[in-house]
């Protein structure tokens, strides 16, 4: 095995590009309606569209069976990865000041299996933990 990527589930892949461009710094070589392909350095996202709505009109039968499409707009924000970085320090005030954040009380953290980390959220709140290795 040689590369993993991160797929993450997203309401609107528009929306989503412009968030991880101007507030986490990466470009989008691919994008379309239902899917994009956003880097920074050696790292690549995927973004897939979570917008199916249909299971709202399912009334009870919701209950017994939940999924229509796989695409169900309830995923989106539901997802996390962790991502390797070089300069974690720098990389948090960057976060930080364009308030992609965890929590305000959030802070670079040693973590007891051997590296620094702190956690940020895109817009649909799926979770980024960014880290270096001690």
């Amino acid at each position: 095995m040689k590369k993993t990527i991160p797929a993450l589930p997203v309401k609107n892949i528009d929306e989503s590009v412009k968030f991880y461009s101007e507030k986490l710094g990466f470009t989008a070589p691919y994008y379309d309606d239902g899917f994009a392909k956003v880097v920074r350095d050696e790292i690549e996202i995927h973004l897939w569209a979570s917008s199916d709505e249909s299971w709202k009109n399912k009334g009870l039968s919701l209950v017994a069976d939940p999924i229509c499409s796989g695409a169900e707009s309830f995923l989106a924000g539901t997802a996390s990865c962790r991502i390797e970085v070089q300069g974690i320090d720098e990389l948090y005030e960057e976060y930080k000041k364009q308030g992609v954040i965890y929590d305000i009380d959030t802070v670079v953290q040693e973590q007891p299996w051997g590296d620094r980390e702190f956690p940020a959220l895109d817009h649909h709140r799926n979770l980024l933990t960014f880290y270096e290795e001690i």
